[in-house]
């Protein structure tokens, strides 16, 4: 069975016919584009053994002609009686092993799964595929089991035979699942509720299409660095590198190299929503991670341009002060960047300078770290990624988002560190543009950044820069 086959998988229901017959309406979803057909009795109005039985045949006529695949839910004799291509099974039904051995090595077995060891379990005893559920509301369940969207990854991650999503799947909310490892969606009333099966059915599949063959899509809003060590030449490194398609939009161009800043011109207001506009209006970015941004009037273009476009994901590195302590922006321009720009990120990422002004508080312990990143987020209402540094902690670094997660590192031994806070930023914007949570975005951003830092790239007669593609470029010597 090829994944293809469960891209639009339909699962039929007699609730909402509506004077059709079942076979009428299998005939419009196949039509529109039904990968795979469930035949689900229970619910609706019940019908003889003789009438379902002449009904399985003709839809098992009508799926072969088609080459799409027709299972029945739950009951393995009827299943076997009527010879159809296999049959799904619940948690609660005939145990999947049991199963497997009556329909013999060449039907297909579908199993429902809530968590991995379900999973696992399941694939170990003979299943073909995975229904995992549900991921949304479902009225069509009484039952069913929510299962988070970090479960349905860590089950997709957990095995190998195809996965797809079940409950509440709609194709508005199909793109939410984008990424998450799925071949496809089962759905119910979103095909057979509708008054036209058939345009519903190529509304869903175009909808599921997308969502497993976009790109995921990132966008960087920060100043450019001429020697590429940081700034958004590191933004895009990243992303590129974390399988992320990745675009720019540039607030300053500034003469740096390892050794130092050598000028800076700003963009002007104009020109910076330009980028923006021409940006969103085309390839729109699932994630944004926002870097250097030195001048109030860009500032504010930056949150117009956000609120405007409904910007997901704002990942903001708050570019204010460096490690040493020294400022790097003014006074009216950190003021606004705290007013205008931090409520609308998902995640700030100050170092411990920065968190000082943002807090008000001194830091110079883990105790002191976590209660000013609790005071940061009780002033924004925003998540707070504060990094260690070697200075206070060993590189752990503290997530709060109402909770405390720390976020341990090791000290790698490399004094070329430059770009290091723009990596890790866009990393996690790659990262949550693929779909996953904040905490898991995270911690895959830390470890990039790890590894990026252990490659021991050496350039320049300063602080080099990171070797961002270490696992395909080693630069050996």
């Amino acid at each position: 069975m090829k994944s293809a086959s469960l891209q639009v998988y339909a699962v039929t229901t007699r609730c909402y016919l509506q004077g059709k017959s079942l076979y009428e309406a299998v005939k419009e979803a196949i039509a529109g584009g039904a990968t795979f057909i469930q035949l689900r009795e229970k619910d609706g109005p019940t019908i003889s053994k003789a009438a379902l039985l002449e009904e399985i045949a003709h839809i098992k006529t009508l799926c072969h002609k088609h080459d799409v695949p027709f299972v029945i839910d739950d009951d393995v004799a009827l299943a076997m009686e009527t010879d159809v291509d296999g049959v799904h099974v619940g948690q609660e039904d005939m145990n999947c092993q049991d199963v497997r051995k009556l329909i013999g090595p060449h039907k297909i077995l579908g199993v429902s799964a809530q968590t991995v060891e379900q999973a696992i379990a399941a694939e170990k005893q003979g299943a073909d595929y995975l229904g995992v559920g549900a991921v949304f509301p479902t009225n069509s369940k009484d039952d069913a089991q929510d299962v988070s969207r970090q479960m349905l990854i860590d089950i997709c991650e957990a095995v190998s035979i195809p996965v797809i999503a079940i409950g509440g799947i709609t194709h508005d909310n199909v793109r939410a699942l984008k990424g998450t490892g799925i071949v496809g969606v089962a759905v119910i009333s979103e095909i057979f509720k509708a008054s036209d099966i058939t345009k519903a059915t190529q509304t869903l599949s175009q909808a599921v299409h997308k969502m497993l063959s976009d790109v995921p899509t990132a966008l960087t809003i920060a100043g450019s660095d001429a020697s590429g060590g940081a700034g958004i030449q590191a933004d895009l490194k990243t992303m590129i590198t974390n399988h992320v398609y990745g675009m720019s939009a540039i607030t300053a161009l500034t003469a740096q190299n390892t050794l130092g800043v050598k000028s800076v011109m700003n963009v002007t207001p104009d020109f910076l929503r330009d980028e923006l506009d021409a940006i969103f209006t085309d390839i729109y970015p699932e994630a944004v991670k926002i870097g250097m941004v030195s001048e109030s009037a860009l500032i504010h273009v930056i949150k117009e341009c956000l609120i405007h476009y409904q910007a997901k994901h704002i990942v903001l590195d708050p570019v204010m002060v460096a490690t040493s302590g020294a400022k790097l922006i003014s006074d009216d321009a950190m003021n606004v960047l705290q007013e205008e720009l931090i409520p609308l990120a998902e995640v700030i990422t100050p170092n411990i300078p920065e968190a000082e002004i943002l807090s008000g508080l001194s830091i110079s312990n883990a105790q002191e770290m976590e209660a000013a990143a609790q005071a940061i987020y009780e002033r924004y209402h925003t998540a707070v990624l504060l990094k260690g540094g070697h200075a206070i902690n060993d590189a752990n670094d503290l997530l709060y988002d109402g909770d405390i997660v720390w976020f341990k590192g090791q000290r790698i031994d490399n004094p070329n560190t430059h770009g290091t806070g723009c990596t890790l930023s866009s990393a996690i914007a790659a990262h949550l543009a693929k779909g996953e949570t904040l905490t898991s975005a995270i911690a895959k951003a830390k470890q990039y950044l790890s590894d990026a830092l252990a490659a021991q790239l050496d350039l320049g007669h300063g602080s080099g820069p990171l070797n961002h593609d270490f696992k395909e470029m080693p630069y050996d010597k």
